[in-house]
């Protein structure tokens, strides 16, 4: 990768964060968040949370105990996770898969060998069901290479984690990387881009356009709208 193409990557980055993910937190995900037939509100806790984070159970600090979590949480993760594969579709229009089970393929930046990716958000994003069917799309890989004549190795076949560190990896990617690899944050960029520090040079763009957003009114719009709600139906 020259650096053209880097700097390509990196803008690619930027407008997709914008779009794809802000956009959808902004106009989706808050305004969900507003509405109460969206929490499961437990009916022992509401009001012992708004006392802990605001020291008053009013609708308010109830809707604010409820909307931040949402809204800077669960919600965002989601909509992230969702569009993983989309991120590295836009990022490298030339590594989707046609192999069933296989997210994306591409020629390894470390060892030049073509690599068969099941991609995945992060450090804790699966779960033991999860395990068995990577096993399965996996192991189906490499039957129908061998019925083909085609050289794919263990190692050829890997799970590829968009953020965070080896430490950090759930028991569940353990488990998986008895078998195949699984890599994970800096180390599955450079494979992909032959870059050692395009993970932390993608974290920083994409704090670039962070300082682009001021959500705090869309915030606390959400929190109003809420609060209204609560204090019609509990008070």
């Amino acid at each position: 990768m020259n650096e053209e193409q880097r700097l390509l990557l990196l803008e690619k980055a930027k407008d997709f964060f914008r779009t794809e993910i802000v956009e959808a937190h902004i106009s989706t995900a808050c305004k969900k968040a507003g509405k109460l037939v969206n929490y499961n509100v437990n009916p022992f806790l509401f009001k012992y949370l708004a006392n802990f984070l605001k020291g008053n159970d009013d609708p308010r600090s109830i809707a604010e105990a409820l909307v931040l979590p949402r809204v800077l949480g669960s919600s965002i993760n989601t909509s992230f996770g969702m569009r993983i594969q989309k991120l590295i579709s836009e990022l490298f229009e030339s590594f989707g898969s046609t192999t069933p089970g296989i997210d994306i393929e591409f020629i390894d930046a470390t060892d030049g060998r073509k690599k068969y990716c099941q991609l995945k958000s992060g450090p804790n994003t699966i779960n033991h069901d999860d395990v068995e069917t990577i096993f399965g799309h996996f192991k189906a890989t490499i039957n129908l290479a061998r019925t083909n004549n085609l050289n794919i190795g263990i190692n050829d076949m890997i799970v590829g984690v968009i953020y965070g560190e080896q430490n950090e990896l759930s028991s569940h990617y353990k488990r998986i990387s008895e078998n195949f690899p699984v890599i994970i944050g800096k180390d599955f960029w450079y494979k992909l881009t032959g870059k050692e520090d395009f993970y932390f040079q993608l974290i920083d763009v994409v704090g670039e356009v962070a300082l682009e957003v001021d959500g705090t009114k869309i915030l606390d719009q959400t929190i109003t709208a809420l609060s209204k709600e609560i204090a019609a139906k509990f008070s």
